[in-house]
């Protein structure tokens, strides 16, 4: 039972990290076309994550 708990965290902190890479990759772009897909994968990621739009 506690494996399994285990596995959850990870999967939750790796989903994190890759947020976090996203955000700071969108933060980082000034082109439309790449930041619209940069939005497209945070959000298949995870649905709930916030996205900052500009």
């Amino acid at each position: 039972m506690a494996i399994e708990r285990q596995k959850e965290l990870r999967r939750r902190r790796h989903r994190r990290a890759k947020v976090r890479k996203l955000r700071a990759r969108l933060a980082a772009t000034t082109d439309p076309r790449q930041r619209a897909a940069i939005i497209r994968k945070i959000q298949v990621v995870n649905p709930y994550a916030p996205v900052p739009e500009k």
